[in-house]
């Protein structure tokens, strides 16, 4: 007994110091209020395990009580929050979904997905907000409260998505991501994920980190950003302000790299977002309207 009781505690002080050895990365972001409730929300349901033939409470609450239940997981979780906080989060923060790319869709028209290799299929290469370069593997650290996208083979299609509690980094600098995730495989659980594991395929992220090229057809809430600029400038009528790319805006971004020496291709490239928010933030610092009035008295 003596013998186990020195074995335990070895291993115990073992464990210790690889804990210790990892630091926790202190979020890039502020951490709003609804993220904690639903990490803690989340962590409370670690332990759960479904019943026979893989029945879940998710997915019951989804609609289908033997779904393959990583979605639906933390769709409850985010309703949860809602119900307790009276918030609005659920499909307005985080998508309400049970499809396979439903979620990472839902995370991309809403302008908050950044992918893991620097390109999304349908759109083009996004780039990290305040960066030249286009996203490379391991750029993006995630914060607490976004959702990792993962595929189980060389495709494209999601296959699993998690919640990010934290991220560290151990003694080698690497960066490990640490997760709450249902369905695994048939409970609650904690995992986690090297930042560099070729299986994620990508963050549905809390903020808005980082933006993408667009072209005609696109759809969603950085296609109303841009239109909301090229309307500013004069380049585009506020009544096709409709957050699609179609021909009008298409002949919006035309005109505008045309008056600015910019090849002409009618894609909103990474080169003409540049050059339009500084058109843009040129034309508010010498419009009064958007100056602000100081009181010398306060």
């Amino acid at each position: 007994m003596k013998r186990f009781c020195s074995f335990c505690c070895t291993v115990l002080l073992i464990f210790s110091v690889v804990q210790a050895e990892e630091l926790r990365i202190d979020p890039a972001e502020i951490v709003p209020d609804y993220v904690q409730w639903l990490l803690d929300v989340a962590s409370g349901e670690v332990g759960y395990r479904e019943g026979e033939h893989g029945w879940s409470k998710y997915g019951d609450w989804a609609g289908d009580p033997y779904a393959q239940w990583c979605a639906e997981f933390l769709c409850w979780c985010v309703d949860q929050v809602d119900q307790i906080h009276g918030t609005r989060l659920l499909d307005r923060v985080y998508p309400l979904y049970s499809g396979q790319n439903t979620g990472r869709s839902w995370f991309i028209r809403a302008g908050r997905f950044v992918v893991r290799k620097g390109e999304v299929d349908g759109w083009g290469y996004e780039w990290l907000k305040g960066h030249q370069s286009y996203i490379r593997t391991g750029d993006y650290i995630p914060q607490p409260g976004d959702y990792v996208f993962f595929t189980w083979t060389s495709g494209d299609d999601t296959d699993h998505v998690a919640l990010v509690e934290y991220c560290t980094q151990d003694a080698a600098g690497r960066t490990i991501i640490h997760v709450i995730e249902g369905n695994n495989p048939v409970g609650v659980a904690r995992n986690v994920y090297s930042l560099f594991d070729t299986r994620i395929l990508g963050y549905g992220t809390v903020h808005d980190m980082a933006d993408i090229t667009m072209r005609f057809g696109n759809s969603g809430e950085k296609v109303r950003q841009l239109q909301d600029s090229l309307a500013y400038l004069g380049f585009l009528e506020s009544r096709f302000i409709t957050g699609n790319y179609g021909n009008a805006t298409a002949a919006a971004v035309r005109a505008f790299q045309t008056a600015h020496g910019i090849r002409g291709s009618s894609v909103a490239n990474q080169e003409t977002q540049l050059r339009l928010q500084e058109e843009v933030d040129l034309k508010k610092d010498q419009d009064p309207a958007t100056w602000t009035v100081i009181d010398e008295d306060e």
